[in-house]
């Protein structure tokens, strides 16, 4: 896949992601997986969307269960401040979600795409 069309699908996850905010906090949650899929992917396009989801659920999991350390409170806009077991499970939502999408896209033969 193109990197331009990942960058689109990056932007458009994160104007979902926030339109999205005031409806339903945990729809956030999975589009903050949704959006370090795409930078998984950006950065390797040749990589599986298998791992690409998981790489992105691992650093989303990583990351909610870092709120339970003492960490300083400048990193609390990037990393969060308080941890919540829900987030996970909303996390391997979005990641599920994403990589069916991916899959499907490559199934559908994006020409400069390798079918996984």
């Amino acid at each position: 896949m193109p990197r331009t069309r990942i960058a689109i699908f990056a932007a458009l996850t994160i104007i979902l992601g926030l339109a999205t905010r005031p409806l339903s906090k945990y729809a956030g949650d999975a589009f903050y997986t949704v959006l370090l899929y795409w930078i998984v992917v950006f950065v390797a396009p040749r990589v599986r969307p298998v791992w690409a989801a998981g790489v992105a659920l691992g650093a989303s999991w990583a990351i909610e269960f870092a709120q339970l350390l003492d960490l300083p409170r400048v990193l609390a806009p990037v990393l969060g401040s308080t941890f919540n077991p829900p987030d996970l499970f909303w996390y391997a939502v979005g990641a599920a979600a994403v990589c069916a999408f991916d899959h499907v896209l490559r199934r559908r033969g994006t020409p400069d795409a390798p079918t996984a």
